[in-house]
């Protein structure tokens, strides 16, 4: 899915335009088990409350691809025949009326996930009459094209509020108001099928984690019996790993400077192209990148090597999730220098009188603490 797809269906959670009619959930505690299921009606809510669950329904397809949204593949395999293919069809194909099929799901899901407090699971299920696009790719809303039926899933964590003073307006007082259990953003969550190409695709699901650093795993075997995407924040961390074993004594500032500001270079004129599909690099592209900025025969065939096991060959990497088009680093275990990416010419390495150095040229205003300083001759 791209961005343009996902943006028309997080419309779709409005008021106005859903077709949802029932919110199906359950209310799992900390250690695990199932307190509690429900079936809200869509009809019966109040109009603050239905703009809450479609609040958060619609988070759970916000963020960034790659790092918030990953693409989840089904092998032919599973969707030919497999229990959890199964599962996620019953769910959609019966408008999460299936009861076995729902009691199955959430079992599922409470067995598989540990969050360090309580949390809500929440599914529902919406058609959408896909409008006809014309040759200009305007879309006609009163001419449908097909239909296009799909379920979505929240995972939010339970918190409990603070207690503070509220105002009563029957007493006309400030009361203190006592702690009350909430559902807060959601942590992961996923849509299914996938939207491509404005079509159903039944070989993918789209996936959310709220969070970088972790893309829960044991959800996605549990529910999708498949390998999990990197993590965004792990990519990083492995991609500089992988630079500084790989290019070893041609790992120097000047060849990471220029990587970095290659692959931002890619970013904007990314966004400026307003693409709306990811932009994406394979082992090849980053390669190239290696070669033009020096790097020798040796290098490239470490790289190549490393990759594949870090990463596997047929890996795709989002720019994005590998370095960040807001700033440069350089750090040492005692200081460290945030450099503006565009004024990257400013810092330099230097061996003088047998010690390593790492040169900032200070021609504007310097401060420290806040305090400007004079640099005397």
């Amino acid at each position: 899915m791209n961005d343009r797809e996902i943006a028309e269906l997080r419309r779709r959670f409005r008021a106005d335009r859903t077709n949802i009619t029932h919110i199906r959930g359950c209310y799992v505690s900390e250690s695990r088990e199932i307190v509690a299921t429900f079936d809200q009606s869509v009809a019966l809510s109040g109009e603050e409350e239905l703009e809450k669950y479609l609040g958060l329904f619609k988070r759970s397809l916000s963020g960034r691809q790659g790092k918030n949204l990953l693409d989840i593949t089904f092998r032919t395999a599973q969707v030919a025949d497999s229990d959890e293919h199964r599962l996620l069809m019953a769910l959609r194909d019966s408008d999460l009326q299936d009861q076995e099929a729902l009691d199955r799901f959430f079992q599922l899901v409470a067995e598989s996930v540990t969050l360090e407090t309580a949390y809500v699971l929440l599914l529902a299920h919406d058609v959408y009459d896909v409008p006809f696009r014309g040759r200009d790719g305007g879309a006609l809303e009163d001419a449908s094209e097909n239909q296009f039926s799909y379920i979505v899933c929240s995972l939010c964590p339970v918190k409990m509020t603070k207690p503070g003073l509220r105002y009563d307006g029957q007493e006309k007082a400030f009361r203190l108001q006592k702690p009350d259990f909430v559902a807060a953003a959601p942590e992961l969550g996923f849509l299914f099928p996938a939207f491509d190409s404005c079509a159903t695709n039944l070989y993918n699901a789209l996936y959310y984690t709220r969070s970088a650093d972790t893309v829960h795993e044991d959800f996605i075997q549990a529910v999708f019996r498949t390998e999990a995407p990197m993590a965004a924040d792990d990519q990083r961390e492995t991609f500089q790993a992988l630079l500084a074993e790989s290019l070893e004594d041609q790992c120097s500032y000047d060849v990471v400077q220029e990587v970095h500001g290659q692959l931002c270079g890619l970013i904007a004129d990314h966004k400026a192209s307003r693409e709306p599909e990811p932009l994406v690099l394979t082992k090849r592209q980053v390669e190239g990148v290696l070669e033009s900025c020096g790097v020798t025969a040796p290098g490239l065939e470490s790289f190549d090597r490393q990759f594949d096991e870090q990463f596997g060959a047929d890996a795709i990497l989002s720019p994005a999730n590998i370095v960040d088009p807001r700033q440069l680093e350089v750090s040492t275990p005692d200081v460290t220098i945030r450099v503006n990416p565009e004024r990257s010419d400013l810092v330099e390495t230097r061996i003088i009188d047998g010690a390593k150095y790492i040169l900032v040229r200070a021609d504007d205003a310097v401060e420290v603490n806040g305090v400007n300083i004079h640099i005397g001759d």
